[in-house]
Formats: structure tokens, C-alpha cells, sequence
């Protein structure tokens, strides 16, 4: 089956919002957030993806099947920023997340940055092989807001 990205659209922003309970919970482990009195996690930044142009998301689709999303920033700029990333459990380490990274790297051409816990010693090692033999450098950045987390590892890819 081949992996395909789909637009985010208005009306597809709220099967992105159901997705993004699923990445939230995944991310609780290395971020200790928690759910609302309600049993939903926060969407803020979900909400910033959808109503900024110089942002914008895919669906990502495993032949007919939905099976994640990713978001980008920065489409003005020359340094694009993947923010958020999420393939469903029952997708992963079938090559559904490393094609869809590599047709967003693709889709908008420019330098990238892409951000990951070390923590998350499976999204480290999923971010490395997509950065594979792209030029790329490491950076430690301390995550806004928040000194009490450790530092993301930042993945800067050039063309």
C-alpha cells in the first residue's frame, strides 16, 4: 500500500481534532500532561495549525485507510518547522511515518526543523533515519516556557 498525504481541510479539521487526543495521550508519557476534568487534552496549539496561513497539515493516509496527521509552520519563510507529527499505533514501523516525512520534506522544499524528545528514544531514532543522509546538523534547545523539562534535540535538514 503506498502512503499519501491529504490536505487538511475545514471539513477535515475535526477528524484531525479526534487524531490529536491520540498524539496528546502518546506524548503524556514524556511531557506529563494530563487530561481535563472533561477527559480531553488541551488543543491550543492544534487550533494555532488551523487558523494561521502560514501554516498548514496533511492527513496522512496508508493506502485507503487514515492512519495520522503531520503539521508544518513557516511556509513563508525559508525554514519550514514540522511541529507535529503522529502515526497511529497500528501504522507504525510499517515505513507509513518515514514516507510521509519525506513527502512533506519534499512537498515544501526549503530547510527544515524538526524538534523531538531524547526521552522518546523511539522518536529519536525515527527522526535520525529520516534525516538519514540529508544534510543535517543537531541543536539542544530549551523548550519555551517550560525550564523544567529537559532541552528538545532540534534536527536542522538543509537542501
Amino acid at each position: 500500500m503506498t502512503t499519501a498525504l491529504q490536505p487538511i481541510t475545514l471539513g477535515r479539521r475535526p477528524i484531525v481534532a479526534r487524531l490529536w487526543q491520540l498524539y496528546q495521550h502518546d506524548l503524556s508519557e514524556f511531557r506529563g500532561s494530563m487530561p481535563d476534568d472533561h477527559g480531553r487534552y488541551r488543543t491550543d496549539r492544534l487550533r494555532r495549525y488551523l487558523h494561521d496561513s502560514d501554516r498548514t497539515g496533511y492527513l496522512i493516509r496508508h493506502g485507503p485507510q487514515l492512519a495520522g496527521f503531520v503539521l508544518i509552520r513557516g511556509l513563508s519563510e525559508g525554514r519550514r518547522v514540522l511541529g507535529e507529527f503522529f502515526v497511529v499505533r497500528a501504522a507504525r514501523r510499517q515505513g507509513v511515518g518515514h514516507a510521509a516525512a519525506a513527502a512533506v520534506i519534499e512537498r515544501h522544499p526549503g530547510t527544515w526543523e524538526i524538534a523531538f524528545q531524547e526521552d522518546n528514544i523511539a522518536a529519536a531514532r525515527f527522526w535520525r533515519r529520516v534525516a538519514g543522509d540529508r544534510p543535517h546538523r543537531e541543536e539542544r534547545r530549551q523548550v519555551e516556557d517550560k525550564p523544567e523539562v529537559p532541552p528538545d534535540t532540534w534536527l536542522i535538514l538543509t537542501p
